[in-house]
Formats: structure tokens, C-alpha cells, sequence
């Protein structure tokens, strides 16, 4: 029983499916002889609490900018040289360079391993990316890093939730470099996709977007070569056919 008079927090959160832990009085309503729990406080448990705490912390990061579209920073159009945060064995790791390879086999590809799931993994993600910004600035400007690249497969909530704590936020905000982030499917959205500069919705598909500029061009090549052949035989053909014409006036 929970009266209306009962000032609890979360009061608003509670609905079916969601699991609590229940604090209050056990007593009985002697004209009906019935238990009842009079409800003093509410503590939200499983995906309830992760929800509202993921909720809390958008607020909170949306209110200080950053998630501002102003503050996102462009990513390299041609982009050579790409650091990546995730597991080694990770199936978006695969995904990612299968893709890239096909599309951009000059791609260089810089992988710092991080678990990305579990306790410690969040602090894993954000020292990762932390740590590439550092390799890249110690490197000659032409070898240093155009991007950086945050990924995993896709999960439940528990499973993508190192993706959502402050601290990987902090790290991808304080990036010097461009973040990618590209966590889940299409489906799941992230703190981590709110702050990077750019949200792909599935590792592929950053793999595509992180290699469109090179892919696109080397086909406007390939085209421009047919187009290029295709005029200068036209052009061949007709100066042929004024030279044909002069011959026989001669």
C-alpha cells in the first residue's frame, strides 16, 4: 500500500515490469484480516535503476553542453590513420576492419584493447582514449591520428553500460582528437554517442562512414578515367573524320 499522503521518491518511475526494493511497515488491517506493506521508500532495481540513472546523468551532461551540436568537431573526410577502443576479440573489431580493408586497404589502424563490459570497464574505455590522444601528439604531425574510433556489438542495457558512465563521457569530451563512437545497433543510443562527434548506429556502418571519403573518390576515378577515354576517342573520331574531309579535297 503506498497512500497518496506518502512523500517517496521515485513515486513517478514505478510502473509494470519494473523491479523494486520495497522498504515500510508490515501491519494488519484487522477488518479484513489481511497483511499489507505501508510503503516508506522506494529503491528502483535492474533496468529501472539503470534507466533512471542513465536519464540523470543525460540531463546533467546536456545541461553543462555536451551534447551541443556547436562544440562536434568535423570527421577527416580522408581519413588514413584511425585509433580503436574495444575488445580485441570483439566481433565489431572484425566487422570494422573487414569493411575498412575492403574499402580503404591504406587505412592504419591503431587498436588500444579495453574490456566493454563489467565492472572496471568504463575505466578501461576512458584511459584508452585517453592514452591514444597522448600517442598521437607524440608522433610527427603527418604520422599522428585523424580519429578515434569507440565501439562494441550489440547488448542488453547491463551489457552497454560501461558506455554510459560519466567517466567515458569525460574522457570523448576531452578528446583532442574527433570520437566516433559506434556502441550496439541502431536501436541503442549511449551517453558516449551523445558526446562524441559523431554517432554511427552500428560498427559497420562507422567503418563505412570513416572510409566514404576515399571509397567514393576512388570510384569518381575510375569513372572519370571511362569518361576521359570515352571523350578522347569521340574527340579522335571527329578530328579523323575532318581530316578524311581535307584529303579529299586535296
Amino acid at each position: 500500500v503506498l497512500f497518496r499522503s506518502e512523500r517517496v521518491s521515485h513515486r513517478s518511475e514505478i510502473d509494470n515490469g519494473v523491479k523494486v526494493i520495497l522498504e515500510g511497515d508490515l501491519t494488519v488491517y484487522e477488518a479484513r484480516g489481511q497483511y499489507q506493506l505501508i510503503i516508506r521508500a522506494i529503491e528502483l532495481q535492474g533496468i529501472g535503476a539503470l534507466q533512471l540513472a542513465f536519464e540523470r546523468l543525460k540531463k546533467k551532461l546536456e545541461g553543462e553542453g555536451l551534447f551541443d551540436t556547436q562544440r562536434k568537431r568535423e570527421i577527416p573526410r580522408y581519413c588514413f590513420r584511425l585509433g580503436i577502443v574495444t575488445s580485441s576479440n570483439a566481433a565489431a573489431l572484425r566487422d570494422v576492419l573487414q569493411i575498412s580493408g575492403r574499402r580503404h586497404s591504406a587505412l592504419q589502424t591503431v587498436l588500444l584493447p579495453v574490456r566493454v563490459q563489467g565492472q572496471g570497464a568504463a575505466e578501461e574505455i576512458a584511459a584508452a582514449i585517453k592514452g591514444l590522444n597522448r600517442y598521437s601528439a607524440s608522433l610527427p604531425e603527418r604520422d599522428r591520428l585523424q580519429a578515434i574510433l569507440v565501439t562494441r556489438g550489440g547488448g542488453s542495457l547491463e551489457d552497454l553500460w560501461a558506455f554510459n558512465e560519466e567517466v567515458v563521457a569525460r574522457s570523448v569530451a576531452g578528446s583532442e582528437l574527433p570520437v566516433v563512437s559506434a556502441v550496439g545497433h541502431e536501436v541503442d543510443f549511449t551517453i558516449c554517442d551523445f558526446v562524441a562527434d559523431l554517432r554511427a548506429p552500428t560498427p559497420s556502418a562507422a567503418a563505412e562512414i570513416l572510409t566514404e571519403g576515399v571509397f567514393s573518390s576512388r570510384e569518381t576515378i575510375h569513372r572519370s578515367k571511362e569518361q576521359l577515354q570515352a571523350m578522347a576517342l569521340r574527340e579522335v573520331g571527329h578530328l579523323s573524320s575532318i581530316i578524311e574531309q581535307i584529303g579529299h579535297r586535296l
